[in-house]
């Protein structure tokens, strides 16, 4: 019984551990990375779909992200999609294909970065500790 109530706490644990490495993966760092655009979402086709379901993601150098869309009638609502999003990113369109130029980060912007790890960091300690404090209350 014990056995079984700690192996599902450690399940939990684990996959918090690898929502954890999600989201730290798409923070936008100063290097060009195509996970940065894992949550950006595209309205095309009468529905909501991923980037990555409706076109190829490309660093040709780690300063750029290339984007080429299966379906050259789309560009446009990938383009809202991006400026929509979050990221802070500029898409430059030129028909086939849209480019993301990644700046580097500023002094002032790694201290934002810093600031936002060490938060999400917390959030899943707290949530680690809840799972064993929930398991060991079973016990």
């Amino acid at each position: 019984m014990s056995e079984a109530i700690l192996q599902n706490a450690e399940e939990l644990m684990k996959k918090t551990i690898e929502k954890l490495k999600q989201e730290i993966s798409n923070i936008r760092t100063g290097k060009a990375s195509p996970a940065i655009l894992e949550g950006i979402k595209v309205n095309c086709y009468n529905s909501i779909m991923p980037l990555k379901q409706v076109a190829g993601i490309t660093t040709p150098d780690h300063k750029t992200i290339e984007i080429r869309p299966w379906d050259n009638s789309i560009i446009q609502e990938i383009e809202k999609a991006i400026y929509k999003s979050s990221l802070g990113l500029t898409p430059v369109n030129d028909g086939k294909v849209i480019r993301l130029s990644i700046p580097p980060l500023t002094e002032e912007r790694r201290q934002e970065l810093v600031k936002f790890v060490n938060k999400i960091g917390e959030n899943f300690r707290i949530s680690i500790r809840n799972d064993r404090r929930n398991a060991l209350e079973i016990i």
